[in-house]
This record gives structure tokens, C-alpha cells and sequence, in this order.
């Protein structure tokens, strides 16, 4: 089970492909910051953006 949920994550963006390239993109950063991390990089990714920590900008073309 994700924790939190896909669905209160789905609020915090405006696509499932957002959510999933906003995640990805913060787990690789804390792989390459940190090697010994308690939890893995995808989870604490994930909770930061529940927690607002992470937030994106969608650039108008």
C-alpha cells in the first residue's frame, strides 16, 4: 500500500504523468545526494510531495 495515497497525490498535480516525472526526477536527486537513506528514495519523494516540499511549474508554450 502507498502511503499516501495515489488519489491524495493525484490533488497535488494536474496528471497521473506529472505526478510519476515530478517523483522520478526527486528520487534520482536523493540517490545521488545520499547513499544511506532510511527509507527508499521513491517513498521519500512521494511524501514530500504530499507534504508540499516539492512543488512544479508547468511552462506555457
Amino acid at each position: 500500500m502507498v502511503d499516501p495515497s495515489i488519489d491524495y497525490l493525484a490533488e497535488k498535480v494536474d496528471s497521473k504523468y506529472t505526478l510519476v516525472i515530478l517523483a522520478a526526477k526527486r528520487a534520482r536527486e536523493l540517490t545521488v545526494g545520499n547513499q544511506n537513506m532510511p527509507q527508499k528514495e521513491v517513498s521519500t519523494a512521494l511524501r514530500e510531495i504530499a507534504d508540499d516540499v516539492i512543488t512544479y511549474e508547468r511552462k506555457v508554450r
